[in-house]
């Protein structure tokens, strides 16, 4: 029997569809970590992707995490999803994770990474770190990424108590952007990215590095690149484009040039 793709990618309009395809829990092994950084690899060098959304395979769950049944490859899966995860972090096109369900462990550290985090209504659906439960801790990033969201003390008592928090929770301490009702949620993110990928390129790329390097470097090096990604972009054939449409009182159309 020929093994299903451990994740699925489907590029519409500019959107790249990333769906982790592991069910019933969509759990990240050795293989499917590895197509995933492929995966965002490819996405990279496609200039006609603008936006990427990532969600999970089924109407259960985004990702559970580390799939125990892989432990012997626990060695080589963490400091890859590591790796994952700071790639989405730093990514120059924007990053929507889409939380059909729970996102436990490893799958709230995905999203944790994403630009963005939607996620159901659903009152069945969930989001923590809940490694404390196995005596152990998160490492795929979640110690460092989750205070940034939700401040260090909130932080340490979803970790230390290994909390599940409900959409409604999520929601009111911004740990998730959006809600959205289950049967309406991947076509609400969808058009969310859509409007999205009509925005310049060019821009929104610089604005995630100025933002990513504020943030890494602090505000000196966020200022410092700035005016590097103004100078690059200034005289693009987007920049002229938006400045023609500003004066011709129309929308602009922007090509990413």
């Amino acid at each position: 029997m020929t093994q299903a793709n451990p994740v699925l990618l489907d590029i519409k309009k500019s959107i790249a569809l990333i769906t982790i395809n592991r069910p019933s829990a969509n759990a990240i092994n050795k293989e499917a970590v590895e197509s995933l950084l492929s995966i965002l690899d490819d996405i990279e060098k496609n200039k006609d992707v603008r936006v990427i959304m990532i969600t999970g395979q089924g109407e259960k769950g985004f990702c559970a995490g580390f799939d125990l049944k892989d432990g012997a490859n626990a060695h080589f899966i963490n400091p890859k999803a590591q790796e994952l995860c700071n790639r989405l972090e730093f990514f120059t096109k924007p990053v929507i994770a889409v939380i059909n369900g729970f996102a436990l462990g490893g799958g709230c550290e995905i999203a944790l990474a994403c630009h963005f985090r939607f996620m159901t209504k659903d009152p069945k659906a969930c989001i923590g770190l809940p490694e404390t439960d196995l005596g152990v801790l998160p490492v795929w990033g979640g110690t460092q990424r989750l205070p940034k969201i939700v401040g260090k003390s909130k932080a340490m008592e979803l970790i230390f108590m290994a909390l599940r928090l409900n959409p409604e929770e999520a929601y009111t301490i911004s740990l998730v952007d959006k809600l959205f009702p289950a049967d309406s949620l991947m076509a609400e993110s969808r058009q969310f990215a859509a409007n999205l990928a009509s925005r310049p390129p060019l821009a929104c790329s610089a604005i995630l590095k100025a933002m990513t390097a504020g943030e890494q470097s602090g505000l000196k090096a966020g200022l410092e690149m700035e005016l590097a990604e103004v100078a690059k972009i200034g005289l693009s054939e987007d920049a002229m484009e938006g400045m023609r449409a500003f004066f011709e009182k129309r929308k602009p159309e922007f090509m990413g040039g």
